[in-house]
């Protein structure tokens, strides 16, 4: 039991550093995004939407090459430790919380920029309340970045190696007790695994709930 606990924990270390850092980028790409109006951001809109699907292999063969002995961050010997999937899974969430933040910011655009020139606001000034505005589809957005992230299997495994007490998260872990024949523990692993999903969703369900009630007031 001692070890289930030490994997989830490490899955939740992981998989919460991963969405901090995946956010602070992608409410930066979102707000961004959302604020403008050109050729070149509808393509990045575009571009942001496909990546959403990205195939999580596909990042982690990235990572893996570019951390590899013979890779261009290989001397930092930084493949099979937890970095490398947080990494990994940056990668993936980046797209998926940026996707969730856009919409958002735009339906608010046009009066909010009036208000903001109108009053001469600072552009830092600018982003912080607009932080605010959006705050909920924002946690919303975090949650389901971080519900993929603890999800997540290919990509971890490929870069992370699944090596016991150092890289072996939750979903790496049910991939291998299975292989192994010992159903019971990846079972157990399982139930956790859909216990930690279903509270992720609801999360996100309740701040999405709480936009949708203050969107109908205003």
């Amino acid at each position: 039991m001692s070890e289930i606990y030490s994997i989830a924990l490490l899955t939740m270390k992981i998989c919460t550093i991963s969405t901090l850092i995946s956010g602070i980028i992608a409410i930066f790409i979102g707000f961004n995004l959302g604020i403008n109006d050109n050729k070149i951001v509808k393509v990045m809109k575009v571009l942001t939407n496909a990546f959403t699907s990205l195939p999580p292999v596909i990042a982690g063969v990235l990572v893996y090459l570019l951390f590899s002995k013979n890779g261009i961050f290989g001397p930092l010997s930084w493949l099979y430790t937890e970095k490398v999937i947080i990494i990994a899974q940056v990668l993936i969430v980046i797209p998926i919380i940026s996707a969730n933040i856009y919409p958002a910011v735009e339906n608010i655009r046009t009066n909010y920029l009036e208000t903001s020139l109108g009053l001469g606001i600072s552009k830092f000034k600018t982003y912080g309340q607009l932080l605010r505005e959006v705050k909920y589809q924002v946690i919303s957005a975090l949650i389901t970045g971080f519900g993929r992230a603890i999800s997540e299997v290919g990509a971890v495994m490929i870069v992370g190696g699944n090596i016991r007490y150092k890289t072996r998260v939750l979903t790496s872990a049910i991939v291998l007790e299975n292989n192994k024949g010992n159903y019971g523990m990846s079972i157990r692993l399982g139930i956790l695994l859909m216990v930690i999903s279903f509270v992720v969703s609801l999360l996100a369900m309740v701040f999405s709930r709480r936009d949708y009630d203050k969107t109908e007031k205003s």
